[in-house]
């Protein structure tokens, strides 16, 4: 792995942003699943398998949505929110990069996961002439998601104690950066909308976060069923299986339903919730694969 790169957002710190001002965004360039991996993953069944695949066939094309949307907002931000920047797109390069590795384990298992793929590049069709700050606005939805999903990936080990440790160690790694970068999208669209009341700000990303939320699962759950039935599993079985698991055990959308709803406060900002502890507990595992190249 190469030495990490940090950018030093404390030294170029301006403006009033919740967003710590000792921050640090590390670009951990690390690879992952370049060797075979077991088709079903997760704990050796097929639920959590077909979530995170699903998912992670989404990443790609999405990732390069998120950068080129916060991208198109960075003339005249301050030097803290424009090293920010740099960072995240850094970051999800590299998120990109693991994630087509990871579809290509998935695809060599013997998944069919273009039909997913393809959705997904018909829907950014559709917002090659939407205003930009409108998918800035999506954007900064889904990057609450991630960060949600992030947080309680890392916070609670449940979610991948049974899973293949490579597929583990590349999720944590994920989450990790997603967590770290969480509040950029959000200090963009800020940034973008400074001439904005706050009402309009308010109203604009609430009304977002709605569509965004609605599209989100119902296109997870019907990429994920067809998944499941590539797995010979169907009917009530495929939607009790893929609702437990989401719900119940180890029920990732429950769990992360109260910083769900708190995006629709009002003065809302992903850092109101500092979780740097999470990141701490990463590197302190993995302190090893951190150490800068001699």
């Amino acid at each position: 792995m190469n030495a990490p790169t940090k950018f030093d957002l404390a030294a170029a710190t301006h403006g009033n942003s919740p967003t710590p001002a000792d921050l640090e965004l590390v670009i951990r360039d690390e690879r992952f699943n370049r060797d075979t991996t077991p088709r079903r993953w997760w704990a050796g069944e097929p639920f959590g398998t077909a979530w995170h695949n699903a998912l992670s066939a989404t990443f790609p094309r999405g990732e390069a949505f998120f950068i080129e949307a916060v991208k198109a907002h960075r003339d005249g931000a301050p030097p803290k929110l424009a090293a920010e920047i740099r960072a995240f797109v850094k970051q999800e390069i590299n998120h990109t990069r693991e994630h087509i590795a990871f579809n290509r384990l998935a695809e060599d298992a013997g998944y069919d996961i273009k039909a997913i793929d393809k959705r997904v590049e018909e829907m950014l069709l559709l917002t090659k002439d939407r205003p930009a700050i409108a998918n800035l606005a999506v954007t900064m939805a889904l990057e609450h998601y991630t960060a949600m999903m992030a947080h309680e990936f890392l916070a609670n080990p449940q979610h991948f104690a049974q899973a293949d440790p490579e597929v583990r160690d590349m999720w944590r790694w994920h989450s990790v950066e997603e967590v770290e970068h969480k509040g950029v999208a959000y200090d963009t669209w800020l940034h973008a909308t400074r001439d904005w009341t706050a009402w309009k700000r308010w109203k604009v990303r609430s009304l977002v976060m709605l569509t965004v939320t609605t599209r989100f699962f119902r296109n997870r759950w019907i990429d994920s069923m067809n998944l499941l039935e590539q797995d010979g599993i169907t009917g009530w079985k495929a939607r009790w299986g893929l609702f437990k698991y989401l719900t119940v055990s180890p029920g990732v959308v429950r769990r992360i339903f109260p910083a769900w709803l708190a995006y629709f406060k009002p003065g809302f900002h992903p850092w109101d919730h500092d979780d740097r502890e999470l990141i701490g507990k990463y590197e302190g595992e993995f302190e090893a694969a951190l150490m800068p190249a001699e």
